[in-house]
């Protein structure tokens, strides 16, 4: 039986142009968990509480004794992080303020909002090596034959997702 062919109807300018960012924006959201997986590493969360909720970038560096060569880039971040809402940021004073928000907040040292523990544990073990390499091989276990019993997850690593501990990978260093 031969197949009959779907005419096509060209797209517009501006139609192709969404479908190409739409393809960039799903193709670069990864980093928006490895720049927060960052910040939770430098301690910008708790670093900012210490300072009052609010800081410059300036105060920011030399409070995570950063060097302040690294200042242009540390401010990329927290933009980036701002625009993905992990931070709030202020810019009408000519100075950029960064601050903690409910989300963020979740992320600081020592900090329980209403008898919940703060979340770093989950951001560290969600975005470390091994979670992300289960994902990686995503394609190929949909070509298994005979399909996999286990998950992704506990095929390469012989653990369940969110075992306390995956044998050898020193993951239940990243949870606690």
């Amino acid at each position: 039986m031969a197949s009959q062919a779907h005419p096509e109807i060209a797209p517009t300018d501006t139609e192709l142009l969404q479908a190409q960012a739409d393809l960039w924006r799903h193709s670069l959201c990864y980093l928006t968990s490895m720049a927060l997986k960052c910040a939770v590493e430098l301690g910008i969360p708790t670093a900012i509480y210490r300072l009052g909720g609010t800081t410059s970038l300036p105060s920011l560096t030399t409070e995570l004794s950063i060097p302040q060569s690294k200042l242009p880039y540390l401010g990329r971040l927290m933009r980036f992080l701002a625009s993905s809402w992990v931070f709030t940021a202020n810019t009408s004073t000519g100075q950029a303020t960064y601050g903690l928000n409910l989300q963020s907040k979740l992320l600081v040292d020592g900090i329980a909002l209403d008898g919940d523990a703060h979340q770093k544990a989950i951001v560290l073990t969600t975005t470390s090596r091994y979670y992300v390499d289960a994902v990686l091989g995503l394609a190929s276990r949909f070509k298994d034959t005979p399909p996999p019993l286990k998950s992704s997850f506990e095929d390469l690593h012989g653990a369940t997702l969110f075992e306390d501990s995956v044998p050898g990978s020193g993951i239940s260093q990243a949870i606690k």
